[in-house]
């Protein structure tokens, strides 16, 4: 079974302190990993944060609701999910996962490791070339093996940043997938990385949570289209 590891921070350039907002009464990553632990296929969930102070917050509210954490590099986060699976291992498989996503999809997770298993690929994303979900639901799963060759022999700090580009620039070494659906909403904003985001996921679960927690992708299209005001909330399409 596959090791998820969500990456967080709290010095996010654009909205500091972000993954610890208030959402429904709880911290915006507690919401996400709410929605994650309800992926059949994934084992464990690890939260990757930085061993600067920084990030002390968010280890204390992570530990206390018993998350575990592994702590590690701020900038090289290709070294800290290196570290991470080193810690939380063995594993064959891992799913990375950013924590800036609390509407992320559980069962779009299963189908994007189904595919994985399935093909035995060494990179699945549902995320390639011609993206068709909305931002705030991306997967990405690897072998790592896989990862382990791409620390050990990139030195592109963009790679060591944002952990698998080595993979997919290297189809040639590595057997790539891409999970895509007919719908287009590649360019659906669902994540946080602004306030007008973080007022947007605030107003669906106000809409959504209380009668339903575990509410769905198709939950939450039926109820920004029945919003008109949150539609294009910051000028983005939201639906």
């Amino acid at each position: 079974m596959p090791l998820a590891i969500l990456q967080a921070r709290m010095s996010s350039t654009r909205l500091p302190g972000k993954v610890l907002a208030d959402l429904a009464g709880k911290p915006m990553i507690l919401r996400q990993i709410e929605r994650l632990k309800r992926a059949t296929r994934l084992q464990r969930i690890v939260v990757a944060t930085s061993d600067q102070a920084s990030d002390d917050p968010l280890a204390v509210c992570l530990i206390a609701a018993g998350v575990e954490v592994f702590r590690g590099s701020l900038d090289d986060v290709l070294a800290r999910y290196i570290g991470a699976i080193e810690t939380f291992g063995p594993t064959r498989t891992v799913v990375r996962l950013t924590a800036d996503c609390p509407l992320a999809d559980p069962d779009l997770i299963d189908q994007t490791l189904a595919l994985h298993e399935r093909s035995g690929a060494d990179y699945t994303s549902n995320t390639p070339a011609r993206r068709s979900f909305p931002k705030g639901l991306d997967v990405e799963v690897f072998e790592s093996v896989a990862l382990k060759i791409a620390a050990d022999e990139t030195s592109d700090p963009y790679d060591h940043e944002h952990v698998t580009p080595f993979l997919y620039r290297h189809p040639n070494r590595f057997k790539i997938e891409g999970l895509e659906q007919a719908a287009d909403e590649g360019d659906v904003r669902w994540t946080v990385d602004r306030p007008d985001d973080l007022d947007f996921v605030r107003a669906v679960y106000d809409g959504l949570y209380a009668a339903n927690p575990t509410f769905t992708s198709d939950d939450v299209r039926a109820f920004v289209r029945g919003r008109p005001d949150l539609a294009a909330l910051g000028g983005d399409r939201r639906v």
